[in-house]
């Protein structure tokens, strides 16, 4: 089985070397190079063609947000990103997701909760911490102003089942919870995901996540 291959970018020699290590004693995951900035994350993935970017928000020369985004908005671009943050950070990690980002991850993370996000973002079918990234995205967008693009304009193409589905996905269901929520098989519900995230040109459930809320698809709860 070929492993996930990650690039750490952190600005903490520390941080990165700490990662390092806790993630190439765990199976099927190789840290394949470490960069210091958001430059030099962008030139590494280029050359090192990584799976899965550990990226810290607040660097030098390139922030982690830009980064983030200048990873993952060219067409084709496959690399996933998980952010590293801390709770005093949220409004910077909901600007990752908004950017690009898979998901994120708390820099005091134990091992074994490293690897299973290296892993879930790799395989970029469910969210990264559903509760917590579901109360980022819902706090924030209640600062933003009305949806940039009319709900029916950018969900128009979407079944009534699929536009139920991407409300669920964003609510922080799995595919099991909303097979069941719907009386369906799961690998219905699947499937329907699959055509959610092709038809909107989404990442993945995370992305499909923000987008349910900028659009007003849901509502942060009191708004």
């Amino acid at each position: 089985m070929t492993p996930i291959r990650v690039l750490i970018a952190d600005d903490q020699v520390m941080v990165r070397q700490g990662f390092t290590v806790l993630l190439n004693a765990e199976p099927g995951i190789e840290v394949i190079g470490q960069a210091v900035d958001g430059l030099d994350v962008v030139a590494q993935v280029a050359e090192l063609a990584p799976d899965v970017v550990l990226m810290d928000v607040r660097m030098p020369r390139l922030g982690g947000i830009e980064a983030t985004r200048q990873l993952t908005e060219p067409a084709g671009a496959t690399v996933k990103v998980l952010v590293l943050t801390t709770f005093d950070l949220d409004e910077y990690v909901y600007e990752a997701l908004r950017a690009g980002a898979s998901g994120f991850l708390l820099k005091d993370a134990s091992a074994a909760e490293l690897a299973q996000a290296v892993r879930v973002v790799a395989a970029g079918d469910a969210l990264l911490a559903p509760n917590i990234t579901k109360r980022l995205i819902a706090e924030f967008s209640r600062v933003t102003s009305s949806p940039r693009t009319p709900l029916k304009d950018r969900v128009g193409d979407l079944t009534e089942r699929e536009t139920e589905v991407l409300a669920l996905i964003a609510q922080g269901l799995s595919n099991g919870e909303i097979a069941e929520r719907l009386v369906v098989a799961e690998q219905t519900v699947k499937s329907h995901v699959g055509r959610i995230l092709v038809k909107l040109g989404l990442r993945d459930r995370t992305q499909a996540t923000v987008f349910a809320y900028e659009t007003g698809l849901i509502r942060p709860a009191g708004y």
